[in-house]
């Protein structure tokens, strides 16, 4: 079992990394919790949720499920996570379990922030893509406007990161997954992203998988560690995601994953960065890499205006005008102020290299 330590400005917790070590829970629980609350989708309830309570070694477990997806990030299914708290009589002692992929993460951990104004949680992630969004302690919840709109900075107790249930996860959750450690990748070290390019996904390997988790894990928690509550450096995190999250609002949410459009708002950062600083961002080869791994690219069902609209409710826009995080190089992230007529001509001419992609395949 790998530990990394995450030093946050209210307490420090460990990350976790094995295979079974879901089961190890008890071991490394230090505090004495009046009960648990474990939050799980419908989906894992199925394949993990009876054995993982039966581990739990505490004579007060519950349990609450939600529609698998990212349409229950809702404030409906909030107050409903809310009311469950209050019917199995949770107090300011308990401790609430995000056991689950980003959605049950971050509705889980929002329900945790704001439960008698704050209790523990621990984050189980059962995904790829969220090594990243269990890591930092970012929770929230979409509005119909954008995403993550409603939300808060709250910090986990401590992630454990059981890799053995990543055994059953359908390519489509992969390739999201991976869409967040390119970003990192990116943000990071040239080497490492050259690495992942040289990965196809379907003969994906636990070796491998473990090593490149590890490497995003420790980019991420860097960079976190420096700017807790994204004043700083944390906004280069955001890296692809200002097209990322428009897309994912337009499309509405569930029809991409999140790293499948964050892998788009990528291609379009890359793009952009190659025009604003005349640097070589190697964007045919990720557009290639894209390709080989299935990755969607619903260009038609697009409109300039619509996307342009999303971008400027990001939560990066500062008095209307969009921030985007570029980089002038592999490892050197920026963040540019971009007017209007400049974003729509670059979307324009995005869109349209995409339809097209003749300089690209």
């Amino acid at each position: 079992m790998k530990e990394i330590i995450i030093k946050s400005s209210s307490h420090t917790y460990p990350i976790y990394i094995g295979e079974s070590i879901r089961f190890q829970l008890n071991e490394v629980l230090k505090e004495d919790y009046s009960s648990i609350l474990v939050v799980t989708d419908d989906h894992l309830e199925k394949l993990y949720l009876n054995s993982f309570l039966q581990s739990l070694n505490h004579n007060k477990v519950h349990h609450a499920t939600i529609p698998a997806g990212e349409s229950s990030k809702s404030i409906e299914q909030f107050y409903q996570l809310h009311s469950a708290a209050i019917e199995y009589g949770l107090d300011r002692s308990s401790l609430l379990i995000a056991f689950g992929g980003g959605v049950v993460g971050d509705l889980a951990g929002f329900v945790a922030a704001t439960y008698m104004r704050g209790i523990d949680y621990i984050q189980v992630p059962t995904t790829i893509l969220a090594h990243d969004s269990s890591v930092g302690g970012k929770v929230a919840i979409n509005h119909e406007n954008g995403k993550n709109l409603i939300g808060s900075f709250y910090p986990p107790k401590m992630v454990v990161y059981d890799i053995e249930m990543l055994d059953t996860l359908p390519l489509k959750e992969i390739r999201s997954g991976y869409a967040e450690l390119i970003k990192e990748a990116l943000l990071s070290d040239e080497s490492f992203y050259d690495e992942l390019l040289n990965t196809n996904l379907q003969f994906l390997r636990n070796e491998h998988l473990i090593e490149h988790l590890e490497k995003g894990i420790t980019t991420k928690a860097t960079i976190v560690e420096e700017d807790e509550r994204e004043l700083g450096n944390r906004k280069y995190l955001n890296l692809g995601h200002t097209f990322g999250h428009a897309l994912e609002a337009e499309l509405g949410y569930g029809n991409l994953t999140h790293g499948e459009s964050v892998a788009i708002g990528l291609l379009f950062a890359l793009t952009i960065s190659e025009k604003e600083f005349d640097m070589d961002m190697k964007v045919k080869r990720f557009y290639q890499w894209l390709k080989m791994n299935d990755y969607p690219f619903p260009v038609e069902q697009l409109n300039i205006n619509k996307l342009f609209s999303r971008m400027k409710v990001d939560k990066k826009t500062v008095s209307q005008s969009i921030q985007m995080v570029l980089l002038k190089d592999i490892g050197v992230p920026v963040m540019v102020e971009l007017g209007n007529e400049k974003i729509n001509e670059y979307l324009f001419l995005f869109l349209e290299q995409l339809r097209q992609r003749e300089n690209w395949e």
